[in-house]
């Protein structure tokens, strides 16, 4: 809302700060329009004050909102007689749905305390995870244990190159040995997922070596956990013309194949037709100059 205040004084000046004084408002907050100059006469004679008009906008007061009227309740009429409630009919209450019980799996009798333990404790885990599966346990040749999981959900159980499953079988292996005199060497397996891991590992160190010999250089594998190293540096141990080694520290310690030069050999003959001075080399087929050492972990 736009209200306006008019002021006379002496000068222009002067009726703008009395005005502004009145409104307790600064100069921004308001606009001046000049109505009269004013005049200062001669010698006081024919003075005319200077007359200004200040415009200032104030907020516009809030609208009265008027109270709402209550209706009157109309007296019923005499004759009007009030229809009995009906009683509300009774809600049919669903019956509440049965929830199957998880199928457990039977219990084996007479099995060995071991496997027991074993199996008590994967049981346990796996349907803290959610997930259920078949736990079948076999010896091994060794005296440890084979531990295979299948079901449907296997891919949660394996995990990102098998992190998950080196997990559980870490955990099986620490439950079950903790208040053990012997130890047990368990490994945990979930459709023959490590035996087609050292395949493709297998695969792998072969080809790396092939690479290693054809440019005479060294190649680094992907980094890999203690078992998969093992893998590679068995796969490789009596491949001719290179040598396997581990670099880094856990857990981006990684393999690398080296390529090893072929020494000279001292009963080699030069070939009929060729320069008598010149060097045969001999690759025997054995690994006996290989370098013996050899790091594992």
């Amino acid at each position: 809302m736009i209200n306006t205040l008019e002021k006379s004084a002496r000068t222009v000046d002067a009726a703008i700060e009395e005005a502004l004084k009145e409104l307790g408002m600064n100069r921004d907050d308001v606009s001046v329009e000049i109505l009269d100059m004013g005049k200062t006469g001669f010698l006081g004679f024919g003075a005319q004050p200077a007359r200004v008009r200040v415009s200032y906008e104030t907020p516009d007061p809030a609208p009265v909102r008027p109270a709402p009227v209550k209706a009157e309740k109309k007296p019923a009429a005499p004759w009007a007689e009030k229809a009995e409630a009906k009683p509300a009919a009774p809600r049919a209450e669903k019956p509440a749905p049965v929830r199957e019980e998880a199928k457990a799996a039977p219990a084996v009798t007479d099995e060995n305390p071991d496997y027991a333990a074993i199996r008590s404790f994967l049981t346990g885990l796996l349907d803290r995870m959610g997930v259920t599966a078949d736990i079948e346990i076999s010896p091994r040749d060794n005296g440890g244990i084979n531990v295979n999981l299948t079901g449907s959900a296997m891919g949660a159980i394996i995990g990102r190159r098998g992190e998950t499953l080196d997990a559980i079988q870490h955990l099986t292996n620490y439950v079950v040995n903790k208040d053990s005199e012997k130890h047990l060497h368990i490994s945990v397996d979930a459709e023959a997922y490590r035996s087609k891991r050292e395949e493709s590992l297998a695969h792998l160190a072969e080809k790396m070596a092939e690479k290693a010999i054809k440019y005479k250089r060294s190649m680094a594998l992907e980094p890999m956990n203690s078992y998969e190293r093992h893998v590679i540096h068995t796969a490789l141990q009596n491949y001719e013309g290179v040598t396997t080694s581990s670099t880094g520290v856990e857990p981006n310690r990684r393999v690398v194949v080296s390529y090893v030069r072929p020494e000279k050999s001292e009963t080699a003959k030069p070939a009929s037709g060729s320069n008598s001075s010149g060097s045969a080399y001999s690759n025997t087929g054995s690994n006996s100059n290989k370098p013996k050492s050899r790091e594992w972990a």
